[in-house]
């Protein structure tokens, strides 16, 4: 996932830090929205949603329906013999195997990497690219296999009905580098692939060579069973998505574009998402949508001299200023009710049994009463990580300037990176950043220049410059429907898989749209469909996963097992339905 915000726990269809360990959203928001509901109770006319009439409660199915729990029927026979093959013990040791292979193979990235080809730290990816082909004999006998740009993998498996839209399933193999300083914190060896009989430990073990495996692994035994898709079934798997996917899936999707042609797949699944309690209710987070971003270098340039005579404010001082003056303020924050962000909250109002009952009556009522929304909005955005989720954030990462203590700095600069609203937009982003150097470029008499446009007169006098300008940036995503087949599809397998592989569980497990906070390879790939879910059932019942891009990355042996039975039913699934 996104090397600068991974895809942790999915927060009312956004997402957490990633260490596992920190305290859930859930249970910061439920401290926030008792203290706000009791001082509501006690003081009734604060909000004027107290004042109204009563709120009616929408009913459960008209709010958040759920779809039956679909099982392959042509494939029933197939799907339930591989459903209780996986749950052998053999069966977890060859998935434990498969995996602890695979991360003892270090496929690091890094930042700036020059091209394949140019940079010999892409080298790592070739020992991993000959591993697959001898470790999934049947995949690379029976499977087309195209490599683009040296290390992409298109694994093309052929369908009996060519009329019918592949499914298109995307993995990336490569990981975050393992810091020399925390090698030694390690449990066990960060590239030991080390079993304890629990779970698997490694860098890669969760993000993001477990859905490499459990795709391969569950195309192989299907090879095994003699299965024979009616609908094609397309593998793309990229190797640089850590640093944002330009040489992976940057390369992979024109390939796919070229070979199939626009909007060609009948729906696409990438890393993200996944399965977590909360409120009470357990609940699937299949992302529909993304984020946008954008990082934008702010420098400032002025007359150098002498320290010992220094003018009243140096570029530094004009830099840190304006830094401030965007800190003090920062974009403001909205529940949109055309969002999977809210469509989530609606999930959680209708199925969720410990929401606080005056909270759940506003979500439910929040979609044609704009009291209502205010309301929520009132409680839910004291959070700062779910404010940040629905609204578009900066955060000043890089910062330089000066070269010498004696001598004054000719140039600041500072980077600013943005995650952008679902219903906002890059121009709307930049726009307000070009506005908010205005007044104090005028402050520091400073000319501005904002994305190539020149904001102040041409040729007026000014002690320095300002330039705002654009390093890269990324619209929101599409928005994937969940009202539309594919979707319906999605959230039916995850229930059979839930039901297939916790029969002894009481809990029932319901499916709510989110979106991801940060970005996956699946920004190269909106041309090609426009069902894109980023989901791999992961932490079911939070026993799934544990510290990404961190020490101690490690991931439960049974639920890789349980990400296979997934991908599973998926194929099968796919294979019979209209889509």
């Amino acid at each position: 996932m996104d090397a600068k915000c991974k895809t942790g726990l999915p927060v009312l269809g956004g997402v957490q830090p990633p260490r596992v360990r920190r305290v859930r959203w859930p249970t910061l928001v439920a401290g926030v929205a008792f203290l706000a509901l009791l001082h509501l109770l006690v003081s009734p006319s604060v909000h004027p949603i107290y004042r109204s009439p009563a709120l009616p409660l929408a009913s459960s199915a008209l709010l958040c329906p759920q779809e039956k729990s679909l099982a392959p029927e042509k494939n029933s026979e197939l799907w339930n013999d591989l459903t209780a093959l996986h749950a052998t013990n053999d069966f977890l040791m060859r998935a434990v195997g498969q995996l602890s292979r695979a991360i003892q193979l270090p496929t690091e990235t890094f930042d700036e990497m020059d091209r394949v080809g140019e940079d010999e730290r892409w080298l790592t990816r070739a020992p991993f690219v000959d591993h697959l082909a001898t470790a999934f004999p049947l995949v690379h006998a029976s499977l087309e296999l195209q490599k683009v740009n040296t290390y992409g993998l298109m694994y093309i498996w052929q369908g009996s009905d060519a009329s019918l839209k592949p499914l298109l399933l995307m993995s990336h193999y490569d990981v975050v580098p393992v810091s020399s300083s925390s090698a030694d914190k390690w449990t066990h060896p960060a590239y030991s692939g080390y079993f304890d009989g629990e779970n698997i430990w490694g860098r890669g073990a969760w993000d993001d060579k477990a859905g490499i495996i459990s795709k391969l692994l569950t195309i192989e035994v299907l090879l095994e069973k003699k299965f024979v898709p009616t609908r094609t079934v397309v593998l793309s798997f990229g190797f640089d998505e850590e640093a944002g996917g330009a040489q992976g899936a940057g390369h992979l999707a024109p390939a796919l574009l070229e070979r199939f042609g626009p909007d060609s797949f009948a729906m696409i699944m990438d890393e993200g998402g996944g399965s977590w309690e909360q409120f009470g209710g357990l609940f699937a987070f299949p992302s529909v949508a993304e984020r946008g971003s954008a990082n934008v270098k702010i420098e400032v340039q002025t007359p150098g001299g002498h320290s010992s005579v220094p003018p009243e404010h140096t570029s530094i001082g004009m830099l840190a200023a304006l830094i401030v003056h965007f800190e003090n303020n920062a974009p403001g924050a909205s529940i949109e009710v055309d969002t999977p962000t809210f469509e989530g909250l609606q999930c959680l109002a209708a199925h969720a049994p410990d929401m606080p009952g005056l909270l759940k009556r506003a979500i439910q009522s929040a979609r044609t009463n704009p009291v209502a929304l205010k309301a929520v909005e009132a409680i839910l955005l004291k959070d700062p990580i779910f404010r940040a989720i629905v609204g578009t954030t900066q955060a000043v990462d890089v910062i330089s300037g000066g070269v010498k203590s004696n001598a004054l700095p000719e140039q600041a600069l500072a980077v600013v990176n943005h995650r952008i609203a679902i219903k906002s937009s890059v121009n709307a982003t930049l726009t307000r950043d070009a506005e908010l150097t205005r007044d104090l470029a005028a402050r520091f008499n400073l000319s501005v220049t904002a994305f190539g446009e020149l904001l102040t007169p041409v040729g007026a006098p000014s002690f320095g410059s300002l330039a705002l300008t654009t390093i890269d940036t990324l619209e929101p995503a599409p928005i994937s429907p969940s009202d539309a087949p594919p979707y319906r599809l999605l959230a039916g397998t995850i229930r059979a898989t839930f039901h297939a592989t916790r029969k002894d569980e009481e809990k029932e497990i319901f499916v709510a749209p989110s979106m991801m906070a940060g970005n996956t390879d699946t920004r190269f790939y909106w041309d090609l469909s426009q069902h894109i879910f980023r989901y791999d059932y992961s932490n079911v019942l939070g026993e799934g996963i544990g510290e990404v891009h961190t020490v101690d990355e490690h991931l439960r042996a049974t639920s890789l097992v349980e990400m296979i039975t997934f991908f599973t039913t998926l194929v099968l699934n796919a294979d019979e339905a209209a889509l």
